[in-house]
């Protein structure tokens, strides 16, 4: 891969490609996705024999997710809620404040200091609240209908999420020695988890270390030029007990990672991912997407000619 694009270059490509983007979109999501992981990755996309992790998620992004409900109620953060009461699991989940259909249903003023509010029908539309007299609102309103209005699976083509009610969900803030709470990503494929990374510093300088699931650092698997926490975080008590819950949630599915969150001993539940960074992903070592791949097994979903 050349890194050593001028920047004029790099300022023309971006251009090019952000002004293609809907019409490829609009009358090709193959075409789309095949385009975007060559953009980003600079890998050709194997459609028919993929081996690399990278590729395999773009073929359950596109011809997969879509049609399992499974992953479109666990996507949807309102179902997920429900689907781990079913399960005997409410234990994990994060105390909630509220489920609403519009921002006018919730009386701002009512609510606490501190909280999060997410939509439930996307990734990242997400407003952290840790002083709510900081808060404007007019602008904060016009920003959650804009986040409602906003189809977010045709617009970053993760089709899982498009038949999503834009709902929004209110929960509390979870804090930490007065800090965001670190989270630990566990990436499980077919009903096992094989690795994880763990985040680390989100109000300070925010960093991600990656470990097999024995917690042996995997230092190929960093991926899109993040960087590692120097020294490396420790591998938490109940450490265990959160591998037995991701594998609980993920084990109906091809692959997903499941979010969680432990503080004083206790384990949260924040999301479940099913497409990260929408597939497009550039590890530290080449190889770690080929190793990587090896543990996802999609044969039972692929099919021919595609």
């Amino acid at each position: 891969m050349n890194r050593n694009v001028p920047p004029n270059e790099k300022k023309l490509k971006r251009f090019i490609a952000k002004s293609l983007q809907p019409v490829v979109r609009f009358f090709s999501k193959k075409q789309y996705i095949s385009l975007q992981y060559r953009y980003i990755t600079h890998h050709k996309l194997n459609w028919q024999t993929p081996t690399r992790y990278s590729e395999k998620l773009q073929y359950l992004r596109l011809y997969v997710y879509p049609h399992l409900d499974l992953v479109v109620n666990y996507a949807d953060r309102v179902k997920a809620r429900e689907l781990l009461y079913e399960q005997g699991l409410s234990e994990y989940l994060i105390p909630l404040i509220g489920i609403y259909d519009r921002v006018e249903d919730f009386d701002f003023d009512a609510l606490p200091n501190q909280f999060v509010l997410k939509c439930a029908h996307a990734s990242g539309f997400n407003l952290i609240v840790k002083d709510k007299s900081l808060i404007n609102y007019e602008e904060v309103k016009k920003q959650i209908k804009k986040w409602q209005k906003t189809n977010y699976g045709r617009k970053t083509v993760e089709p899982h999420y498009s038949s999503i009610k834009p709902k929004l969900v209110i929960e509390e803030l979870l804090r930490e020695d007065n800090e965001l709470p670190i989270e630990y990503k566990i990436h499980v494929f077919n009903g096992k988890a094989k690795y994880l990374y763990v985040v680390t510093g989100r109000e300070k300088e925010i960093r991600y270390s990656n470990f097999y699931i024995d917690w042996t650092p995997f230092p190929g698997a960093q991926f899109n030029y993040w960087k590692t926490k120097d020294p490396l975080p420790n591998k938490p008590d109940n450490y265990l007990e959160m591998i037995a819950l991701a594998e609980t949630l993920g084990k109906d599915v091809p692959f997903v990672r499941v979010d969680l969150f432990s503080i004083n001993n206790k384990i949260y539940f924040n999301e479940m991912t099913f497409t990260p960074a929408k597939g497009t992903l550039i590890f530290a070592d080449d190889k770690a997407d080929y190793e990587i791949g090896e543990w996802l097994d999609i044969s039972n979903y692929q099919k021919k000619n595609v």
